[in-house]
Protein backbone atom coordinates (compact mmCIF):
# COMPACT_ATOMS: atom_id res chain seq x y z
CA UNK A 1 0.00 0.00 0.00
CA UNK A 2 1.32 3.79 -0.67
CA UNK A 3 1.87 5.61 2.23
CA UNK A 4 0.94 9.56 1.43
CA UNK A 5 3.88 11.74 3.05
CA UNK A 6 1.60 14.33 4.14
CA UNK A 7 -2.20 15.42 4.85
CA UNK A 8 -4.21 17.43 2.80
CA UNK A 9 -4.82 20.37 4.70
CA UNK A 10 -8.03 21.56 6.22
CA UNK A 11 -7.94 24.59 4.23
CA UNK A 12 -8.16 22.57 1.03
CA UNK A 13 -11.19 21.20 2.55
CA UNK A 14 -12.79 24.24 3.28
CA UNK A 15 -12.04 25.42 -0.49
CA UNK A 16 -13.74 22.53 -1.63
CA UNK A 17 -17.15 22.70 0.86
CA UNK A 18 -17.11 26.43 -0.38
CA UNK A 19 -17.24 26.15 -4.04
CA UNK A 20 -18.49 22.67 -4.24
CA UNK A 21 -20.18 23.29 -8.11
CA UNK A 22 -16.76 24.06 -9.19
CA UNK A 23 -15.35 20.56 -7.07
CA UNK A 24 -17.66 19.04 -9.13
CA UNK A 25 -16.87 19.57 -12.36
CA UNK A 26 -13.18 18.64 -11.43
CA UNK A 27 -14.25 15.79 -10.16
CA UNK A 28 -15.60 14.25 -12.99
CA UNK A 29 -13.07 15.64 -15.22
CA UNK A 30 -10.98 13.58 -13.23
CA UNK A 31 -12.73 10.15 -13.00
CA UNK A 32 -13.45 10.78 -17.06
CA UNK A 33 -8.79 11.31 -17.06
CA UNK A 34 -8.90 8.42 -14.74
CA UNK A 35 -10.69 5.98 -17.44
CA UNK A 36 -8.30 7.29 -20.28
CA UNK A 37 -5.32 6.61 -17.94
CA UNK A 38 -6.47 2.68 -17.78
CA UNK A 39 -7.02 2.31 -21.71
CA UNK A 40 -3.69 4.07 -21.95
CA UNK A 41 -1.84 1.19 -20.01
CA UNK A 42 -4.03 -1.49 -22.76
CA UNK A 43 -2.70 0.66 -25.78
CA UNK A 44 0.97 1.67 -24.72
CA UNK A 45 1.35 -2.14 -23.36
CA UNK A 46 -0.97 -4.79 -25.44
CA UNK A 47 1.86 -7.40 -24.62
CA UNK A 48 1.31 -7.29 -21.23
CA UNK A 49 -1.17 -9.89 -20.73
CA UNK A 50 -1.25 -9.78 -17.09
CA UNK A 51 -2.48 -6.49 -16.83
CA UNK A 52 -4.67 -6.30 -19.61
CA UNK A 53 -8.00 -7.48 -18.28
CA UNK A 54 -7.80 -5.52 -15.06
CA UNK A 55 -6.94 -2.71 -16.65
CA UNK A 56 -9.61 -2.47 -18.63
CA UNK A 57 -12.08 -3.51 -15.68
CA UNK A 58 -10.10 -0.39 -13.99
CA UNK A 59 -11.20 1.83 -16.94
CA UNK A 60 -14.89 0.77 -16.92
CA UNK A 61 -15.60 1.31 -13.23
CA UNK A 62 -13.42 4.87 -13.76
CA UNK A 63 -15.98 5.34 -16.26
CA UNK A 64 -18.88 4.76 -14.45
CA UNK A 65 -17.78 6.99 -11.76
CA UNK A 66 -17.65 9.56 -14.32
CA UNK A 67 -21.21 9.08 -14.89
CA UNK A 68 -21.98 8.85 -11.52
CA UNK A 69 -20.40 12.55 -10.96
CA UNK A 70 -22.04 13.77 -14.28
CA UNK A 71 -25.48 12.99 -13.68
CA UNK A 72 -24.86 15.17 -10.18
CA UNK A 73 -23.96 17.73 -11.86
CA UNK A 74 -26.71 17.64 -14.67
CA UNK A 75 -29.26 17.50 -11.67
CA UNK A 76 -27.48 20.72 -10.83
CA UNK A 77 -27.31 22.32 -13.87
CA UNK A 78 -23.63 22.04 -14.02
CA UNK A 79 -22.04 21.36 -17.54
CA UNK A 80 -18.46 19.80 -18.65
CA UNK A 81 -15.76 21.67 -18.72
CA UNK A 82 -13.24 21.83 -21.51
CA UNK A 83 -9.95 19.64 -20.96
CA UNK A 84 -7.42 21.12 -19.41
CA UNK A 85 -3.95 19.60 -17.75
CA UNK A 86 -3.40 19.06 -13.89
CA UNK A 87 -0.54 19.92 -12.52
CA UNK A 88 -0.14 17.96 -10.52
CA UNK A 89 -0.50 14.65 -12.63
CA UNK A 90 1.59 16.00 -14.91
CA UNK A 91 4.55 16.93 -12.53
CA UNK A 92 4.34 13.19 -11.05
CA UNK A 93 4.28 12.19 -14.60
CA UNK A 94 7.77 14.34 -15.45
CA UNK A 95 9.04 11.94 -12.43
CA UNK A 96 8.56 8.73 -13.99
CA UNK A 97 11.53 7.04 -15.94
CA UNK A 98 10.94 6.08 -19.30
CA UNK A 99 10.82 2.83 -21.68
CA UNK A 100 11.07 -0.42 -20.73
CA UNK A 101 9.82 -2.22 -17.65
CA UNK A 102 11.35 0.87 -15.58
CA UNK A 103 8.91 3.20 -17.42
CA UNK A 104 5.99 0.68 -16.80
CA UNK A 105 6.89 0.06 -13.42
CA UNK A 106 6.79 4.09 -12.66
CA UNK A 107 3.53 4.92 -14.79
CA UNK A 108 1.59 2.09 -12.60
CA UNK A 109 3.14 3.61 -8.93
CA UNK A 110 2.15 7.40 -10.38
CA UNK A 111 -1.29 5.86 -11.16
CA UNK A 112 -1.28 4.58 -7.81
CA UNK A 113 -0.30 8.05 -6.10
CA UNK A 114 -2.81 10.24 -7.67
CA UNK A 115 -5.14 7.48 -6.58
CA UNK A 116 -4.09 7.15 -3.18
CA UNK A 117 -4.17 11.56 -2.81
CA UNK A 118 -7.83 11.12 -4.59
CA UNK A 119 -8.84 8.39 -1.65
CA UNK A 120 -7.59 10.44 1.11
CA UNK A 121 -9.69 13.82 -0.48
CA UNK A 122 -12.70 11.72 -1.27
CA UNK A 123 -12.85 10.53 2.02
CA UNK A 124 -12.26 13.69 3.73
CA UNK A 125 -15.05 15.10 1.57
CA UNK A 126 -17.44 12.74 2.55
CA UNK A 127 -16.62 12.55 6.22
CA UNK A 128 -17.38 16.83 6.09
CA UNK A 129 -20.92 15.81 4.28
CA UNK A 130 -23.78 15.83 6.58
CA UNK A 131 -25.33 12.85 7.58
CA UNK A 132 -28.53 12.98 5.67
CA UNK A 133 -26.24 15.10 2.69
CA UNK A 134 -27.31 13.62 -0.85
CA UNK A 135 -23.70 12.60 -1.87
CA UNK A 136 -22.14 11.72 1.55
CA UNK A 137 -22.70 7.53 0.03
CA UNK A 138 -21.52 8.64 -3.04
CA UNK A 139 -18.22 9.85 -1.77
CA UNK A 140 -17.69 7.05 0.61
CA UNK A 141 -18.31 4.63 -2.71
CA UNK A 142 -15.60 6.12 -4.59
CA UNK A 143 -13.31 6.82 -1.79
CA UNK A 144 -13.64 3.10 -1.37
CA UNK A 145 -13.11 2.50 -4.78
CA UNK A 146 -9.59 4.93 -4.81
CA UNK A 147 -8.08 2.85 -2.34
CA UNK A 148 -8.65 -0.46 -3.91
CA UNK A 149 -7.06 1.18 -7.22
CA UNK A 150 -4.06 2.58 -5.04
CA UNK A 151 -3.44 -0.68 -4.05
CA UNK A 152 -4.55 -2.47 -7.67
CA UNK A 153 -1.90 -0.74 -9.21
CA UNK A 154 0.97 -0.83 -6.42
CA UNK A 155 0.24 -4.86 -6.73
CA UNK A 156 1.08 -4.73 -10.71
CA UNK A 157 4.16 -2.82 -10.48
CA UNK A 158 5.12 -5.55 -7.70
CA UNK A 159 4.36 -8.15 -10.59
CA UNK A 160 7.34 -6.56 -12.59
CA UNK A 161 10.00 -6.27 -10.02
CA UNK A 162 10.51 -7.55 -6.54
CA UNK A 163 8.42 -6.14 -3.75
CA UNK A 164 11.86 -4.57 -2.04
CA UNK A 165 12.81 -2.28 -5.44
CA UNK A 166 8.93 -1.55 -6.28
CA UNK A 167 9.05 -0.43 -2.22
CA UNK A 168 11.72 1.83 -3.01
CA UNK A 169 10.79 3.55 -6.35
CA UNK A 170 7.18 3.68 -4.52
CA UNK A 171 8.89 5.82 -1.57
CA UNK A 172 10.94 8.09 -4.03
CA UNK A 173 7.99 8.89 -5.64
CA UNK A 174 5.97 9.65 -2.36
CA UNK A 175 8.32 11.56 -0.75
CA UNK A 176 8.05 13.83 -3.97
CA UNK A 177 4.57 13.88 -3.99
CA UNK A 178 4.49 15.49 -0.83
CA UNK A 179 6.49 18.60 -2.40
CA UNK A 180 3.94 19.05 -4.88
CA UNK A 181 1.43 19.18 -2.73
CA UNK A 182 2.65 22.32 -1.01
CA UNK A 183 3.36 24.04 -3.40
CA UNK A 184 0.31 23.43 -5.41
CA UNK A 185 -2.43 26.41 -4.47
CA UNK A 186 -5.55 25.52 -2.79
CA UNK A 187 -8.36 25.30 -4.91
CA UNK A 188 -11.64 23.03 -5.50
CA UNK A 189 -10.24 20.45 -7.56
CA UNK A 190 -9.41 17.00 -6.44
CA UNK A 191 -5.72 17.45 -6.80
Amino acid sequence: MLDLRIPTSAAWLETVLANFDSFLVDHAACERKASATGMSFVVRYPDRKELLDDMIEFAREELEHFHRVYRVMAQRGLMLDKDYRDEYVRALRQQARQGGTDGLIDSLLVAGVVEARGCERLKMVADALPAAHELKEMYMDLARAESRHHAFFFRLARFYAPFSEVRARADELLDYEATVVERLPIEARVH
